[in-house]
């Protein structure tokens, strides 16, 4: 277990340096978050997977660590906030219709 640990920590150590380095304007937050966060994912995946498996399938396990470091780690990213692009906003002032006053309630 020991050696597989290892190998989780590795691979989650690697997992967020590959997020941080191939789209560094997605990942605001610290770096050292989203390093941390890809490390905690990939040892307790690893661990939960190596559990379920009973040992017996150590790259099954370390795939899973992997997995669950990407898909942890993807949770931090921020697209919208990332260089050049603009923020997506909820209204739409060009659609038909949006010029209009509101509707006032008429008493009976």
């Amino acid at each position: 277990m020991l050696v597989e640990s290892i190998a989780f920590a590795l691979v989650g150590l690697v997992t967020g340096a590959a997020a941080l380095l191939a789209l560094p304007s997605y990942f605001r937050a610290a770096r050292a978050l989203t390093l941390g966060t890809a490390l905690a994912a990939a040892l307790a995946g690893g661990s939960v997977a190596h559990f379920c498996l009973d040992g017996h399938y150590p790259a099954a396990s370390v795939a899973a660590s992997a997995l669950a470091s990407g898909v942890l780690t993807s949770l931090l990213a921020r697209p919208d906030l990332a260089a050049g692009r603009a923020p997506a906003h909820r209204h739409h002032p060009h659609r038909a219709g949006a010029h209009r006053a509101p509707r006032r309630h008429r008493p009976a």
